[in-house]
């Protein structure tokens, strides 16, 4: 089960970016550092105590096969004290996009943080169901207003989130 924003020490992985490394060094199993710099560049050198996933996960290949089949009714997610299934999580997903107006080729612009439902949905979760993709970008905010025209024209994005 992944949780956002659990507390480092109990987990088993741990998934970091700038603002987290140093909490999740109480984490002692295995620990991963993403630089969430542009075109996911890596960090000039990787924090202590963790492997970067820029350099770790490009050289894998894009296969799945799980170790057993997956339960969809085993809990799967929890964000904001609230545990879900898999199920429920591919529920939640598909009345979400709905309530979005998303469908096949749908591209969304987010600005939202993945720290709550809300963004997770909007910014991975919902497009996903819809068959849809996301654009993401981070300080979205502190864009003016003729530069985010010009990121929606670019990115041929169908709906946007500030």
């Amino acid at each position: 089960i992944a949780e956002v924003g659990g507390d480092p020490a109990a987990a088993d992985l741990v998934v970091a970016g700038p603002d987290a490394l140093e909490a999740g060094l109480a984490c002692s199993g295995e620990r991963v550092a993403l630089s969430l710099a542009p075109l996911g560049r890596r960090f000039p050198t990787a924090p202590a105590g963790y492997a970067d996933y820029a350099v770790e996960v490009p050289s894998q290949g894009d296969r799945f096969a799980p170790f057993v089949p997956v339960d969809p009714d085993a809990p799967a997610l929890v964000v904001d004290g609230v545990e879900r299934t898999g199920a429920q999580l591919v529920e939640q997903a598909r009345t979400d996009a709905a309530a979005q107006g998303l469908g096949p080729g749908s591209r969304v612009l987010s600005g939202l943080a993945y720290d709550g439902w809300e963004g997770l949905s909007t910014g991975l979760y919902a497009p996903l169901a819809a068959g849809g993709s996301v654009v993401l970008c981070r300080n979205l905010d502190r864009l003016p207003p003729e530069a985010l025209e010009k990121r929606v024209e670019s990115e041929r994005v169908t709906g946007a989130v500030l």
